[in-house]
């Protein structure tokens, strides 16, 4: 017991030694460093949290200093949250520094865009008065939205799930009204679940407008329903994540997908920009008409951390196509279907791991597996898998898969394009489908030709003065699409992808 007790003071006396403050300290003198003259906090929306932004306070001096005051300057009214040394707050007194040392402030903010008369949100966190104050700047930019978020039950407050075909899924989200059927470019649209477009409704999205989607968020096109996104040249019309800082601005998979489910019809997206989901667009089911389920144009694709464009017995028109980075394929055109792309851009230099897909992927088949466990193979109709005028290229060394089985027709051709398909090892010799000298399936193309593109990694696939693209697209082509992605002609000239070619 005795020894016990023993232990037990001394562990008092440390504590309470350590607690202790046994260092002087002479007041601030003005002379505080920081890491930022102003903390720009990215554009916010209103009523959204901003992400935590750091300032550092650098004391540079010989002697330990104490700041009497650190503050902001708007005081408790103040927007913007401080956190300083690991303290909440906005007003903070007598915050230590030692010499040639220094302390970490945390900045974030929410704003109510009708309680502030300028977007232009600003502050500033003041350190220490009189004539030793220094003081740092605080800006960000609050947007006004269009919220959309999921319906809750009123007594439980749990979000609901959407009820597709009759069933409940685990979807959280709604059916959108008659009068959210349209985005415009008036205030940007936050989409928080899924937002789904009922049968025999379109949603209509205009020219310049901004859709932004919170993780685990993303679009649905029921049966029956259709989507128009109707932008221009000169006003894209863009799909991505609402984290709006900066360093998210290249962050795959931050939101789901634009899912056009079976059954829906004439969806038509033209000038659009789609980035950083997981994956860009899921099409389902072969269209009952002549009519492609979905026409695509003027468009981007990129960043997805699954597929760009996904394809399922379904029936696609691309044209001035750019599809670019995923985690797995840009373009799967899967369990047989029609697909027809012209003058397109499919080319994946995923840097965020290994792909276990080529950057277009196309087959005939789905695989399940049945009641008794065993896996069976089911083929469906390939009914074209037409690419003209196309680039298809990427960082792994086999970037284009016909996979047939048999059991189904499989039709495709590649004409006047440039693939990438250097098979070291032969694992495709022999294979029919792999047969580049069959001008049946391969009619003028360009094998591990030199694409040049401005910036892959951050899917820029303009192409450059050296790329083998250049005059080798076909006049038909041209003809049928005369001004590329960009509104440049090509009729004279036509190269091959999406772009015109520039000198870098």
């Amino acid at each position: 017991m005795r020894n016990l007790l023993i232990l037990l003071s001394i562990i008092l006396t440390l504590s309470i030694s350590s607690c202790r403050k046994d260092f002087s300290t002479v007041p601030s003198f003005g002379q505080l460093e920081f890491s930022k003259d102003t903390v720009f906090l990215d554009t916010i929306f209103s009523n959204i949290g901003s992400a935590t932004y750091n300032l550092k306070v650098y004391n540079r001096g010989n002697q330990d200093i104490t700041i009497p005051t650190i503050v902001l300057e708007k005081g408790l009214s103040s927007n913007y949250r401080l956190n300083v040394d690991g303290i909440p707050g906005k007003d903070f007194q007598n915050i230590d520094i030692l010499a040639k040392d220094s302390i970490f402030v945390f900045v974030e903010t929410t704003v109510d865009i009708s309680s502030i008369s300028d977007p232009l949100y600003t502050d500033k966190i003041l350190f220490d008065n009189g004539t030793n104050q220094q003081e740092v700047e605080l800006v960000t930019l609050v947007q006004d939205a269009n919220f959309i978020f999921p319906d809750r039950d009123p007594f439980t407050m749990t979000v609901n799930s959407l009820i597709l075909d009759g069933e409940t899924t685990s979807i959280n989200g709604r059916f959108l009204t008659t009068e959210e059927l349209i985005f415009t470019n008036t205030k940007p649209t936050v989409i928080y679940g899924y937002a789904a477009v009922p049968e025999n409704s379109t949603l209509t999205v205009t020219a310049g407008a901004k859709v932004y989607f919170h993780n685990n968020s993303g679009l649905i096109i029921d049966r029956g329903a259709s989507l128009k996104v109707n932008g221009s040249l000169n006003e894209k019309v863009v799909f991505e994540g609402d984290r709006l800082e900066n360093t998210f601005s290249n962050i795959p998979g931050q939101w789901g997908t634009i899912w056009l489910r079976a059954g829906s019809k004439e969806n038509e997206i033209n000038n659009a920009q789609i980035k950083n989901g997981i994956i860009g667009i899921l099409v389902d089911s072969i269209s009952l008409n002549t009519t492609p389920t979905l026409i695509i144009k003027n468009s981007e694709i990129t960043n997805h951390s699954n597929f760009g464009l996904y394809g399922r017995e379904t029936s696609i028109v691309g044209e001035n196509l750019v599809i670019g980075n995923a985690g797995e394929a840009s373009l799967a055109c899967t369990i047989g279907g029609n697909y027809n792309f012209t003058h397109s851009t499919f080319a994946n230099y995923w840097t965020n791991g290994i792909r276990s897909l080529q950057t277009v992927y196309i087959n005939n088949f789905y695989t399940y597996n049945n009641s008794s466990g065993q896996e069976i193979t089911e083929t469906r109709d390939l009914v074209a898998a037409n690419f003209t005028n196309c680039i298809i290229d990427g960082n792994n060394n086999i970037e284009f898969l016909p996979d047939r089985v048999e059991g189904s027709i499989f039709n495709f051709k590649v004409s006047n394009t440039l693939i990438k398909f250097s098979d070291l090892n032969n694992l495709f010799t022999g294979i029919p489908e792999i047969n580049f000298d069959d001008t049946n399936l391969y009619d003028n193309i360009i094998l591990n030709g030199v694409s040049h593109f401005k910036n892959p990694t951050m899917n820029d696939f303009i192409i450059g003065q050296e790329s083998q693209a250049i005059n080798f697209g076909n006049s038909d082509g041209a003809n049928l699409i005369p001004l590329d992605i960009l509104g440049v002609s090509r009729l004279l000239s036509p190269d091959a992808g999406a772009y015109q070619h520039i000198d870098f």
